[in-house]
C-alpha cells in the first residue's frame, strides 16, 4: 500500500481565479484555492446555480450567447488566474471570440490555462503518445478542440497570452463516476478486445493545475491521465464489487445498441503518456489508477452533492 499522497498546495495566496464555465472541474478547483485565500469568480449559464454560487461565496455571473461580460476591464482588473471550460461550438470557442483580446491585455493576469481533450490525438491504434504526437481527431468534438487551442494559441504566439493547454483524459469523480451509472442501472459491460479508454479523477486535474500555476510555462501542453488505460467493462466490474452489486452481463461491442455519440467514443484507441506532468509539475498522482479513485468516489461531502445537483440540471437542460 502506497504511503499517503499530499495534494500539491499553491505557492502563492490572495490570488484571484476566473473561471469560464463554472463546472464540475472548476469547482473542485475554486474550492481547493479558497482554503489559501484565493478568491473566486466564475460563469453559468443558470440563474438557480448563479444564485447559489454568490450564497457559497463566489463571485458568479451569467454567461452565455446573450450575456456576455459588458466590462471586461473592470471584471477582469484583479484577476490573476483565468480557466477556460466552456466547450467550443461550431463557430469556434465563444471565450476567445468574445473576450479573447481583452484577457490578453491585462497585465495583471499571470495564467490562462485551456481545458481541451484528448481526442485531439484521434485514434492511435493502442498506443503509448505523448503530447508531441500528431493531432488527427476522428471526431467532431476533437476537432471543435483543436480548433479551438489554435484560437488560444493564436493569442499566445501574437500577444503574449499566458497560455497553458491541459489535455484531459475522461474526468470522473465524486458524483460523475461508474459507480453512479452503476448505482442508476445504466452501467454496461462493452467488449471490445484490445480497446481502452483513458481517464483521470478530478482531484489530480486540480493537482496539475495548481501545479502549473505554481511553474507557469506559457505555451506548454500537458496530458492528464493516470496511469491505467483500461477496458471500461474492467472498471465497471470494479465498482460493481466495491459496492456490492452483481456486475451486468458482458456484451459484444459489434452487438450491442449504443447512440452513436457514444459509440463514437469507441472509434479512438490510445494509451496516455503523463510523464511531463510528474517530471515538470512535480505531480504525484492522488490516484494512479481507477481503483484507488473509485474508492475515493464513495466519499462525498454534502457541500459537493448540493452543487453536482445543479450540474445535472444544467446538463438536463442541454446547456
Amino acid at each position: 500500500m502506497r504511503d499517503k499522497i499530499e495534494p500539491i498546495q499553491p505557492a502563492a495566496r490572495d490570488k484571484k481565479l476566473f473561471c469560464f464555465g463554472y463546472g464540475y472541474t472548476a469547482s473542485f478547483l475554486g474550492e481547493r484555492l479558497r482554503e489559501f485565500g484565493w478568491k473566486i469568480a466564475g460563469t453559468t449559464t443558470d440563474p438557480d446555480k448563479r444564485a447559489f454560487l454568490k450564497q457559497s461565496g463566489i463571485d458568479a455571473m451569467l454567461y452565455d450567447q446573450t450575456h456576455t461580460i459588458n466590462d471586461p476591464f473592470e471584471t477582469f482588473a484583479d484577476v490573476t488566474h483565468v480557466l477556460i471550460s466552456i466547450p467550443p461550438g461550431a463557430d469556434g470557442d465563444p471565450v476567445v471570440d468574445a473576450h479573447g483580446f481583452d484577457i490578453a491585455s491585462m497585465p495583471n493576469i499571470e495564467w490562462v490555462g485551456y481545458l481541451s481533450t484528448t481526442g485531439v490525438y484521434g485514434n492511435q491504434d493502442g498506443n503509448w503518445i505523448d503530447e508531441k504526437a500528431a493531432t488527427e481527431p476522428t471526431s467532431r468534438r476533437g476537432s471543435l478542440r483543436l480548433r479551438a487551442e489554435q484560437q488560444w494559441n493564436f493569442l499566445h504566439l501574437n500577444d503574449g497570452l499566458p497560455l497553458h493547454i491541459f489535455r484531459l483524459s475522461g474526468i470522473y469523480g465524486p458524483g460523475r463516476s461508474a459507480i453512479d451509472s452503476v448505482r442508476a442501472g445504466t452501467a454496461r459491460r462493452i467488449d471490445k478486445p484490445g480497446h481502452v479508454f483513458n481517464r483521470i479523477h478530478v482531484d489530480d486535474i486540480v493537482q496539475a493545475l495548481i501545479g502549473s500555476m505554481n511553474k507557469p510555462n506559457p505555451g506548454a501542453i500537458y496530458n492528464l491521465s493516470d496511469d491505467m488505460p483500461s477496458p471500461s467493462h474492467e472498471v465497471v466490474t470494479f465498482a460493481c464489487n466495491l459496492i456490492g452489486i452483481d456486475a451486468p452481463p458482458m456484451t459484444e461491442f459489434e452487438q450491442t445498441e449504443m447512440a452513436p455519440i457514444v459509440r463514437s467514443f469507441y472509434k479512438d484507441n490510445k494509451r496516455i503518456k503523463n510523464d511531463r506532468l510528474k517530471n515538470e509539475l512535480g505531480v504525484t498522482l492522488l490516484h494512479p489508477d481507477f481503483r484507488s479513485g473509485l474508492q475515493a468516489c464513495l466519499e462525498i461531502d454534502d457541500d459537493t452533492a448540493a452543487f453536482l445537483r445543479f450540474e445535472d440540471k444544467e446538463q438536463s437542460a442541454g446547456k
